[in-house]
């Protein structure tokens, strides 16, 4: 950053500090309206019966709502052949894992689902020191129908379809938010909403602290989150991305 930042008076700092100020209003009104469309949003009914592996045992995609009628689904990217979880991933974890205690007092369960088998899932939670539910969807198709897990055809072809958009995405796994309700009489199950790629900024803190600094984000232009570590690997000189680990796998995970 350059160290010729303009410098103004304490009275010229206030007077251009008030203006933004009524921008960022704006923008906060803004966002109301913004969160209103999201939850009037039409639902899509869930048809399909899911089953998850949990330490519990066999759970439905009902079972995970607990005593709630909203479920939140963070769709966690860990294949199978990895050897850890994704460091980004791992870093929005490390935002949600101590509010779902308050999640629970507005009528909210959350719940993690990765494609990896639970013993790897178990593991890597233990090594982070996660509490939050995370189950795991080796068998199910459900990353598929909410559109964070591809085959490696559709990833050869470039026919699979993330964040609404058909493209050549370099991964098997991609990160997602989903939003769920379930009637409280029939118990139907709904599908009301989803968030992929840069989507996943609302729910980032610490991202939203950077922003206001000096700074910012001080990101390196088309790297992203290059600098990011799992927090237990900040000093680890020898850090490699899980999903880079296969083989033949180029560029960036798409944000």
């Amino acid at each position: 950053m350059s160290q010729s930042h303009r410098v103004v008076t304490r009275e010229e700092w206030l007077r251009q500090r008030i203006a933004l100020l009524a921008e960022e209003k704006a923008f906060t009104r803004q966002r109301d309206e913004m969160s209103r469309k999201v939850r009037e949003l039409p639902w899509v009914k869930v048809e399909k019966q899911y089953t998850f592996d949990s330490p519990s045992g066999k759970v439905s995609l009902a079972d995970l709502f607990g005593p709630h009628s909203q479920l939140i689904v963070y769709h966690f990217m860990f294949d199978p052949t990895w050897s850890q979880g994704c460091k980004s991933c791992s870093f929005v974890a490390d935002h949600y894992n101590s509010i779902l205690i308050h999640l629970a007092h507005r009528d909210v369960s959350f719940t993690t689902i990765s494609k990896a088998p639970l013993e790897m899932l178990e593991q890597f939670r233990k090594r982070m020191g996660w509490s939050f539910p995370w189950v795991s969807a080796a068998r199910s198709d459900f990353g598929r129908d909410f559109g964070v897990s591809f085959t490696d055809q559709e990833l050869a072809s470039g026919t699979s379809v993330y964040n609404y958009n058909a493209g050549p995405y370099p991964i098997r796994e991609l990160p997602g938010l989903s939003v769920l309700f379930k009637d409280s009489g029939g118990g139907d199950i709904y599908h009301t909403y989803s968030t992929f790629a840069r989507g996943l900024d609302n729910f980032l803190g610490m991202y939203h602290y950077l922003d206001i600094t000096p700074k910012g984000r001080d990101e390196e232009p088309n790297s992203g989150m290059s600098w990011l570590r799992h927090h237990d690997r900040y000093d680890d000189a020898h850090f490699v991305d899980p999903w880079a680990e296969r083989p033949g796998i180029t560029g960036p995970a798409p944000r």
